[in-house]
């Protein structure tokens, strides 16, 4: 009878019981009744550290408050947002309950069933509090796997006293008054010449049989483009930790990367530190807007949790307004719920601005087909090629045709 009212209370919450996608086998306490449950949560290292404020914990104990219906034991464990979904896809059962994860790894979770769907008013939750971008970003055939925290791209920064508002807006404009270095060898990052000018990665990034367009006359040209760009002696390949070395020592004007360089940056520039979304570049003479991969990170919940409804409101709480201000306030996570968004003080900072904007504007969101594994070393190699001078104006066309032929290979 227990069991039956559990999985009735699952279906009415919107937990999947069906397909090992989510299995709410958690008993329902009698009104009054106090149930004793274990919850093992994995997070990165720095939510959970006590110089940047114990985020985790603080949040986990203040669910425990406002659920006196459990007396839970919280296990912490370590473990970042680009490996954990691995662990959970190959062992749920000595997986966390609750994890953080990088969107681009939700097939991983999904073709393994290791994955809790959240339905109902849960899902109702997400889509209220976030744009339809960011919950598409976890969406696989029409179920949301977890509850979005941030968004996850890349834009520029910049120094503000050598570029003006007006330079920042384009990158050729940008290389004629300072130096500007870009993770040019980098495959989260090259593509977005390519995508500015047309080429695509399985439609709109969920069709896998339409495989990746990236060749023909559209590639090609920004295969000759990126050949003179690294020629200019303004660009400067940013590897290996030298574009914010640069930024330092004053070498170094403008880089790309993302949030988590924020405070490094401002603690070297100070008020001079301008953050932007990204620029256009010129190419034959029309400009054309640079692209970034953008996705979100997430807080999922493993299907074999023995606790699912306390799993699942704890996912929900995490990815709240209330902990996601709270992680900014911390950590300078920038927050993708719209309450927040909307906070004038929030939204008036520019880190923000240029996250979203980014996100909004100027990028795509980055393919989770099984087969986007094939394209990563092959633009990795393009970035390589031309930066050691194997690829050449001469022999262009033939490597970006041998890169679009990789890319839509079944591996390397």
């Amino acid at each position: 009878m227990r069991k039956k009212l559990a999985m009735l209370l699952a279906v009415v919450m919107g937990i999947s019981t069906m397909g090992g996608c989510g299995s709410a086998e958690q008993s329902v306490p009698k009104e009054g009744e106090v149930e004793d449950i274990r919850l093992m949560v994995w997070a990165p290292s720095g939510d959970q550290s006590k110089d940047k404020g114990e985020w985790l914990q603080t949040c986990c104990n203040e669910f425990a408050k406002q659920h006196p219906e459990y007396n839970i034991d919280f296990v912490y464990g370590v473990a970042d947002e680009a490996t954990a979904a691995d662990s959970v896809a190959q062992d749920p059962e000595a997986s966390a309950d609750v994890f953080m994860y990088a969107n681009d790894n939700v097939t991983t979770l999904t073709d393994a069933k290791a994955a809790a769907k959240f339905g109902g008013i849960y899902e109702e939750e997400i889509i209220k509090t976030n744009s339809e971008a960011v919950a598409d970003s976890v969406r696989v055939d029409g179920y949301i796997y977890g509850v979005p925290f941030t968004t996850n791209t890349w834009f520029m920064f910049y120094d503000k006293r050598v570029f003006s508002d007006e330079d920042v807006k384009n990158l050729d404009t940008m290389l004629k008054k300072g130096v500007v270095s870009f993770p040019f060898t980098n495959s989260w990052y090259l593509p977005s010449f390519y995508i500015g000018n047309g080429c695509t990665l399985f439609e709109d990034g969920t069709v896998e049989e339409a495989g990746v367009d990236f060749e023909g006359e559209k590639a090609e040209e920004v295969t000759d483009y990126l050949i003179d760009l690294l020629a200019n002696p303004n660009f400067v390949v940013d590897a290996d930790g030298s574009g914010i070395a640069g930024m330092r020592d004053g070498s170094i004007n403008a880089m790309f990367s993302g949030s988590w360089e924020a405070a490094n940056l401002e603690s070297i520039l100070g008020e001079n530190m301008g953050v932007v979304s990204l620029p256009t570049y010129s190419l034959n003479g029309e400009e054309k807007q640079m692209m970034s991969y953008a996705g979100s990170k997430v807080i999922g919940v493993n299907s074999k949790s023995k606790h699912m409804v306390a799993s699942i409101q704890l996912a929900i709480y995490l990815g709240s307004a209330e902990a996601q201000k709270l992680r900014y306030e911390l950590e300078t996570v920038v927050p993708c719920n719209t309450e927040l968004l909307a906070d004038p003080e929030i939204a008036g900072d520019l880190l923000v601005a240029a996250q979203n904007n980014t996100f909004n504007s100027t990028s795509i969101l980055q393919p989770t087909v099984g087969r986007m594994s094939n394209c990563w070393t092959p633009v990795e190699n393009m970035g390589k090629g031309i930066r050691n001078k194997t690829i050449t104006h001469e022999n262009s066309k033939e490597q970006t045709q041998a890169m679009h032929d990789a890319m839509n290979s079944e591996g390397l």
